[in-house]
């Protein structure tokens, strides 16, 4: 083995443009339950809650690599959702939770839905396939991300996402129009909206110019849902465009008991944080199918006395040209992936993260 060390809001409906006029974020408490044992020990304990207590659970839904993972981490308020260029980044559904005061706000990160052929061609675990699914039917509130630079997908919602919507029509649903940042024309937007909602949002016709209506009225094959109770448009890098969001959330929870201690920001383990940081490293500098061939396994979780973590971490690939790959030349490799890793970790955790990194082949 080898190792390295470590808005513009017309009437009759509801759009929301980015904003810097709302609420900042609050900071994060009690980051001290990360630490393993601890953590571990907050998602059994009951949860803290006050008398009137309001709960919201939110699935975030769409095409692989809209952006969810990374929308999902901005919502919580610390990275704690692997978030990369290549798609099916996200395996399965994770949670993440943020507490305001007497509101907690439960958000289902899921991956992005594809079609059971896809999953059977590139030898996809199945949560890929079902996950989505059972987080709808879990949520109060279904978000549906969309990319608006992806000039391929932007104009239709595929026919997964609307399939998912059309079974569980009883959810309410909002539309996130995702990385209007990289879009230069923003007029694009509101035909975009037009599109994907079939120009009706909160149950009203949309008003819009009418060269956008003639251009609806010409739509043969409909690829939009006319369901959506609300329109959102930001870039999900931007907190303080998801700020707004965030709000809307919050103001729309409803009475109910939480489902996690307000120290609590995953139900993740700190073991799968740390193999989801290492995961996130190799999609993003092993090519092509190499990263989805590597396997992990945590070998050792050792807190010091003194808080820091020492952690290790042993990674199985199946080919040799893969193990020369993820090693690098004089360990360059391995070694870089450790120490990004490792920052990410000391991010989460805000402790000392001594991570090492060792690969073997898989027999």
């Amino acid at each position: 083995p080898v190792s390295g060390g470590a808005a513009v809001r017309p009437s009759l409906c509801h759009l929301y443009f980015p904003s810097v006029l709302f609420f900042l974020i609050m900071e994060v408490l009690f980051w001290s339950v990360f630490f393993s044992g601890k953590h571990k020990s907050s998602l059994v304990n009951d949860p803290d809650q006050p008398e009137n207590s309001k709960i919201l659970k939110v699935a975030i839904i769409g095409a692989p690599n809209a952006g969810k993972s990374t929308l999902s981490n901005q919502l919580v308020g610390k990275k704690v959702f692997a978030v990369s260029k290549k798609v099916h980044t996200t395996r399965s559904q994770a949670q993440g939770i943020f507490t305001e005061d007497d509101t907690q706000i439960v958000v289902l990160d899921t991956p992005g839905l594809i079609n059971a052929s896809k999953v059977k061609r590139h030898q996809l675990e199945r949560s890929l396939l079902v996950d989505p699914w059972i987080s709808v039917r879990e949520a109060d509130l279904v978000l549906v991300v969309v990319d608006v630079s992806d000039r391929w997908t932007r104009n239709k919602l595929g026919f997964e996402v609307l399939s998912c919507l059309a079974q569980n029509q009883h959810i309410p649903a909002a539309l996130v129009l995702n990385k209007v940042d990289l879009l230069k024309n923003k007029s694009m937007l509101l035909d975009i909206t037009v599109e994907l909602t079939e120009g009706i949002v909160n149950g009203k016709k949309l008003e819009v110019r009418s060269a956008v209506q003639r251009f609806c009225e010409k739509l043969r094959d409909k690829q939009g849902w006319p369901c959506f109770q609300d329109v959102f448009m930001l870039s999900a890098i931007d907190s303080e465009e998801v700020e707004t969001l965030k709000r809307y959330l919050v103001v729309g929870a409803k009475p109910g008991p939480w489902k996690y201690h307000s120290g609590v920001l995953t139900d993740q383990s700190p073991e799968e944080i740390c193999t989801s940081a290492v995961r996130e490293r190799l999609l993003e500098y092993l090519p092509q199918e190499v990263p989805y061939n590597v396997s992990q396994t945590v070998e050792m979780w050792h807190e010091n006395d003194n808080g820091a973590l020492d952690i290790m971490v042993k990674l199985y690939v199946t080919k040799e040209n893969h193990l020369k790959m993820l090693i690098g030349q004089g360990g360059h490799m391995i070694g870089r992936i450790a120490r990004e890793a490792g920052q990410d970790l000391m991010n989460v955790f805000r402790c000392e993260v001594k991570l090492k990194l060792s690969v073997k082949m898989k027999k």
